[in-house]
């Protein structure tokens, strides 16, 4: 049985809901959103759901099928980069922006954030497997909206969270507790050269925490682009096994040629001696 319509709940909450959930990968790239579920869940009617879905597909988050109903976006590795490209450019402007250096109010919030960003990795590597990571990958993006909020502009704060849940659709699919515990040493980085009240070196360390980024997301998403990648690597022989098979083969003076099997004998004339052929095997070896 739903719960009873709750007017106090605006289609603007529910949207923001949804973008926290995907910030927290509680949402997955390509997850259906039922207008009824969402409804039930919130306590409100499937008009004010189809509301805040509509606000949130003009934000890029999700998309509708006229025949299959509301889906969270699959942003290409190309939507990611450039969403990245746009984070970089608003981000570096921001910091750059800044009439002075920020007050040490706004230094000890961000100095609180990650040391939350820190106890929410350390959960999760020793949670290992069992680790749910949500908290973690929330923290992570949450970092820049919360940036661009001590900087004091909630403007730039709200374009930077959507900006972040695009990307984060995408990298976290890729992004190892490791990489989880770099990113999280290079905001350290950035807050320390901003509570130096050196900006240049603060704007520096936010375009190569970026550009990391987007290097890891890069270097996985080729992976994952290349069909051949499964049979690739099913078909590449261990190199013991090589080893092996070169140890019992005979030496290469004790091997006697093969004989050529001819196809179209009469059709295709032996090449004299010397001349090209028209099919060199090498350009089938990998590079």
């Amino acid at each position: 049985m739903s719960a009873a319509p709750d007017t106090a709940i605006r289609p603007e909450q529910i949207a923001d809901r949804i973008v926290d959930a995907i910030l927290a990968r509680k949402l997955s790239p390509g997850q259906r959103l039922g207008e009824q579920p969402l409804a039930d869940l919130f306590g409100v009617s499937r008009t004010l759901v189809r509301e805040a879905l509509a606000r949130l597909a003009a934000r890029g988050m999700v998309e509708v099928n006229s025949r299959r109903g509301w889906f969270v976006v699959q942003p290409s590795p190309d939507d990611a980069r450039e969403a990245f490209e746009a984070r970089e450019v608003i981000e570096t402007g921001l910091l750059q922006a800044l009439a002075a250096p920020l007050p040490a109010g706004a230094i000890g919030r961000l100095k609180h954030h990650l040391a939350q960003e820190l106890a929410a990795i350390e959960k999760t590597e020793a949670e290992a497997a069992a680790a749910d990571t949500g908290e973690r990958s929330w923290l992570l993006g949450d970092f820049h909206v919360c940036l661009a909020d001590c900087a004091g502009n909630s403007l730039l704060a709200d374009i930077l969270k959507d900006l972040t849940a695009r990307t984060t659709l995408i990298a976290t699919l890729y992004q190892s507790t490791h990489e989880a515990r770099q990113s999280c040493a290079e905001h350290v980085q950035i807050v320390a050269a901003l509570e130096a009240g050196n900006i240049p070196l603060a704007v520096q360390r936010m375009r190569e925490h970026l550009g990391s980024v987007v290097y890891h997301l890069h270097a996985e998403a080729t992976a994952e682009d290349d069909p051949l990648a499964q049979l690739r690597s099913a078909l590449a022989l261990h190199p013991a096994a090589d080893a092996a098979a070169d140890a019992a083969a005979p030496p290469a003076a004790a091997r006697k040629p093969r004989p050529r099997r001819r196809l179209f004998t009469d059709l295709v004339a032996e090449p004299a001696a010397g001349a090209p052929t028209a099919f060199d095997p090498s350009h089938l070896q990998e590079p």
